[in-house]
């Protein structure tokens, strides 16, 4: 199924896009907010919130860089840096619209009050982030950047959270991989995941030589379990067949 671009109100001010994919359902059903990667709502991500709709799940793509350059982003435009520099101030900024589209799906009757998030590439840090102090009831990040940043906010998180990489992943080097590795024992909401031989955003088909499609139906069924929790009224971790 193919959804609809509409508007959401900001709570500091303006509106912006977010792609909505709402199934036929008599029953609410939990929600997938997507962060997306510096390329924003682009048929890549639009595939991937149809999948989901597909599934019966309510899916959000909210446009997080409508107040620089909004909409999508082709790979050969060179304005992707003023989008996402400087990186922290700018994935700060988004958290206000990552509550708003949560705040937003809260008016649907489809939903029922439970979203995750996942995140890739620059959106990756709110699948840690959106858990921690959003709202969110799971977090899911593909090929995210920025993250040793982050690995501190990991305290105190009792949703699950989802990490998945490629060990060739430029943007998550030897150091990033081993930080996690090194941690992931103490978190058992933490399902870290890393792909040997696996490149930088492999999710997407468009990526060229880095696109994975078994790495990219692994992260959706994982994905897709957390969300069959949400639904069931489980928080637990539940491991994707």
């Amino acid at each position: 199924m193919s959804g609809q671009t509409v508007k959401i109100r900001s709570s500091g001010g303006g509106e912006f896009d977010c792609y909505l994919a709402v199934p036929k359902t008599d029953t609410p059903v939990p929600a997938m907010v997507l962060a997306s990667a510096i390329h924003g709502v682009d048929a890549n991500l639009r595939a991937i919130a149809d999948e989901f709709a597909a599934d019966g799940y309510v899916v959000a793509a909210p446009d997080l860089f409508w107040r620089t350059v909004p909409g999508p982003l082709p790979r050969s435009d060179n304005r992707s840096k003023e989008r996402a520099q400087p990186r922290l101030e700018r994935i700060k900024t988004g958290e206000r619209d990552l509550v708003d589209t949560r705040s937003y799906l809260c008016s649907l009757p489809q939903f029922n009050g439970q979203a995750a998030v996942m995140g890739f590439c620059y959106g990756g840090p709110y699948a840690i982030i959106g858990p921690k102090r959003l709202g969110y009831a799971a977090g899911v990040s593909c090929h995210g950047t920025q993250l040793l940043d982050y690995i501190g906010e990991l305290e105190g998180v009792q949703a699950p959270v989802c990490i998945i990489w490629g060990d060739k992943d430029h943007a998550a080097p030897a150091p990033v991989l081993d930080a996690y590795r090194n941690i992931a024992p103490r978190f058992p909401n933490l399902d870290l995941n890393i792909f040997p031989g696996v490149l930088h955003g492999y999710m997407m088909p468009d990526a060229a030589e880095a696109f994975d499609q078994r790495t990219r139906d692994f992260s959706m069924a994982r994905a897709k379990a957390i969300l069959a929790d949400l639904r069931n009224g489980r928080t637990a971790l539940r491991q994707a067949s």
